[in-house]
């Protein structure tokens, strides 16, 4: 398994797949534009015009891309996935989309001979870079373990989460806890600031205690700077939350502080900010309070 397409050039996919270069697999990239596979192609990758030229001779191909009617384009689509996929090929989806569709997408690609995976990441764009993301996979056991090895490339933690569409609940469930991290940094910075204190001081004490968290130390002093480069953007974080309350109500599972959660998030995209970083939450909170800053 040393032949890898990979489809996707965005801020996660991008180190992703210099990644797997590095880690001595032939790779074969495609992306919507060009010019953001280019850092890829650089580092010694091979350009592919279609989805369906880039599975051509793959013995694996890997999606990272936004949301679920990309994944269906690119894998069903007209010069996608399904129509040179040779029988045995390992499809693996590692955007984060609905469990459902997932499934779906899995017994269409079977009747062709082709193996899906589910294995949406968390850990930002730093564990991209780093390849110290997290992967929670569904699907096959043993068509897992045939690619963990090409998990172990870009990724620390890697779990088996179950059946097909596992890894993408499992990543549903990460996405509630990580908004109410940020929704804590977000209002206890803004409780700080508005009470006088210094952030920088608050932030080293507050992240050797029990509020510490990788979020934390990440999101934190960028809040402090003003740093609004995304590691994950708001309009994807809303993409998540979206896909997290349609399937709670399938579930009938109340979750009242990620649907609060939402609609600031949602009040900080109605003000034009969709492309802003998730840190940006604390303006929302800002704006809440005496705080105008």
């Amino acid at each position: 398994m040393k032949n890898i397409a990979f489809i996707g050039a965005g801020i996660m996919g991008v180190p992703m797949a210099k990644n797997l270069i590095e880690a001595a697999y032939s790779l074969t990239m495609h992306s919507r534009t060009q010019s953001k596979a280019q850092p890829v192609i650089d580092a010694g990758g091979t350009w592919a015009q279609t989805p369906a030229q880039a599975a051509k001779d793959a013995d694996v191909l890997i999606t990272c891309v936004t949301d679920t009617p990309d994944v269906e384009k690119v894998l069903l689509g007209p010069a996608g996935v399904i129509e040179t996929a040779r029988e045995g090929l390992i499809c693996i989806d590692m955007s984060t989309i609905s469990p459902a569709a997932t499934r779906k997408m899995g017994e269409t690609l079977a009747a062709k001979g082709v193996t899906l995976i589910d294995a949406p990441i968390s850990g930002g764009e730093i564990g991209a870079i780093e390849a110290k993301l997290s992967i929670m996979a569904g699907g096959p056991e043993d068509a897992f373990n045939k690619v963990k090895p090409i998990f172990q490339a870009m990724g620390r933690t890697i779990t088996y989460c179950g059946p097909l569409g596992s890894g993408q609940t499992t990543k549903l469930v990460n996405q509630v806890m990580v908004i109410h991290t940020i929704m804590s940094i977000s209002e206890g910075l803004a409780f700080a600031e508005a009470a006088g204190l210094d952030l920088e001081t608050t932030l080293a004490a507050t992240s050797g205690g029990a509020a510490g968290s990788h979020s934390l130390k990440v999101l934190g002093p960028k809040i402090i700077a003003d740093d609004l480069k995304p590691s994950f953007m708001v309009d994807l974080q809303l993409k998540d939350l979206k896909l997290v309350m349609e399937y709670a109500r399938q579930i009938k599972q109340t979750l009242p502080g990620t649907a609060l959660a939402q609609q600031l998030m949602t009040a900080l995209q109605a003000q034009g900010r969709g492309r802003d970083g998730t840190q940006a939450l604390i303006d929302v909170i800002r704006q809440l309070g005496p705080n105008t800053k």
